[in-house]
């Protein structure tokens, strides 16, 4: 895997609750984009260096989301709920001038866009998105969330992922090279998400805060976004792999609510970036010219 390039400005935010590490790459004359991470409770560096092809036509900007990566702090133990984070993604556009405003959302990032265009639909935060793209976005429903948790928990006790991690143990790994172990073990806990398991080795590790993950998920309660996306009239892009655990049929109904257009990756599961980068940008980027 290429390394992470250095970003050509970083900091962190003055005007949020608690201070949120940001980094920005391209040119910073480029039109804008906003890159919101998954998770809950990660951080930005899983899609580098991969998303980083954005870069070459815009200024691209990530940062941790609160209570993820740098972004983690000692005396933030309330409960985080997606309102917290919405209104998080209202100071750091505001901060960092990021004007017109582009979204482009990768899983968790997705359902958080367009919790976030909603609220800006409502007058609740500003500014209103001029364009959204929703990579693999998380379910716009509680429905399909349990599809959604009931397929990725198949997909690890099956035989594909058992077989990888009955090989590890008996490589001798462990002993001959702990950190090479711990690599491996990452990539067998993520191994479900992806069309062909044998290809977690391309994804940057990350490490979820779980009690962020946890509290965002419950501040979200029984949702279902549909009736709020199909009120929008913001141009969207709805991508999704085929062989994602997350239901293909939850990218259908919000592309449809949204009235974007649904480009469906073939031979993909969850990390299009990493598992079909040249069909992902292929898309993704015109739509953002």
């Amino acid at each position: 895997m290429p390394p992470i390039p250095a970003p050509r400005a970083e900091g962190t935010t003055q005007h949020t609750p608690v201070p949120l590490y940001w980094c920005e790459y391209g040119d910073r004359a480029a039109p804008p984009v906003l890159v919101l991470h998954g998770g809950p409770g990660a951080s930005h560096d899983y899609l580098l260096p991969q998303m980083l092809e954005l870069a070459r036509e815009h200024r691209v900007v990530l940062y941790d989301q609160r209570g993820g990566g740098r972004s983690r702090h000692d005396d933030d133990r309330a409960e985080i709920g997606w309102q917290e984070q919405v209104v998080d993604v209202a100071t750091v556009v505001e901060e960092l001038g990021i004007q017109p405003l582009t979204i482009v959302g990768y899983s968790w990032g997705g359902l958080l866009a367009m919790l976030y265009a909603i609220e800006a639909a409502a007058g609740r935060v500003q500014p209103v998105p001029a364009r959204l793209a929703l990579i693999d976005p998380a379910p716009a429903t509680r429905e399909h969330r349990a599809e959604f948790e009931a397929e990725f928990a198949r997909r690890q006790a099956g035989p594909a992922v058992a077989a990888l991690r009955a090989a590890l143990l008996a490589s001798g790994l462990r002993e001959r090279d702990p950190d090479a172990f711990r690599q491996r073990t990452f990539e067998l806990s993520v191994a479900g998400y992806f069309a062909d398991p044998a290809r977690a080795h391309d994804l940057t590790p990350f490490r979820v805060t779980g009690r962020v993950q946890q509290s965002i998920w419950r501040s979200l309660g029984e949702y279902d976004l549909r009736r709020e996306l199909a009120a929008l009239r913001i141009p969207s892009l709805v991508m999704h792999g085929r062989q994602d655990p997350i239901p293909l049929a939850s990218s259908e109904e919000v592309a449809s609510a949204l009235g974007a257009e649904l480009v469906v990756l073939e031979s993909c599961g969850h990390v299009p970036y990493v598992e079909q980068p040249a069909p992902l940008f292929s898309a993704l980027l015109p739509f953002l010219r």
